[in-house]
């Protein structure tokens, strides 16, 4: 990994295993329905409608598989002296440092998926859609202190939090 992506303050603190667990969940059943779709055609149809339906469904499904461990390894977070480092992504690479004293306010949200498995999404909103950052994967109990805990450092660096 190159010095670019290296933690400010040492370590990176890592999103829930739990966020890969749902997605490959999710990217199981969306293959599933797919593929089963594809049967249904193909029985009622004729196979050269249903087949590629089936081949989709599957790919999905298995693409899904290998994406998702690999993208919940990807992200991280880290609390720096001056701001806030975030860094996300396989292939693509981001890393956003957001400022205590720009961030406007934090934003904590849980679909009914994310409540079931215990994470929610945290994002940091700047005056820039350039400096926001969002952090997936964050189990609640945490997500809730990080929340109150950039607000108090947007607080005490004059922002607007």
């Amino acid at each position: 990994m190159s010095d670019l992506f290296t933690s400010p303050t040492g370590d990176w603190v890592g999103v829930s295993p739990r966020l890969a667990v749902a997605r490959t969940i999710v990217g199981a059943i969306v293959g599933a329905v797919l593929a089963l779709i594809g049967v249904v055609l193909a029985i009622l149809i004729a196979w050269w409608a249903g087949i590629p339906l089936v081949v989709v469904g599957v790919m999905v499904a298995v693409w899904v598989w290998w994406w998702a461990p690999r993208n919940q390894r990807s992200w991280g977070y880290t609390e720096a002296p001056e701001d806030f480092v975030v860094r996300g992504g396989i292939m693509f690479r981001r890393l956003v440092a957001v400022p205590y004293g720009r961030m406007q306010f934090v934003d904590v949200e849980a679909g009914p998926v994310a409540r079931h498995f215990g994470f929610a999404t945290v994002t940091l909103h700047t005056a820039s859609t350039k400096t926001a950052a969002g952090i997936p994967g964050v189990p609640i109990d945490e997500a809730n202190r990080l929340r109150n805990r950039l607000t108090e450092l947007g607080d005490s660096r004059g922002a607007g939090v």
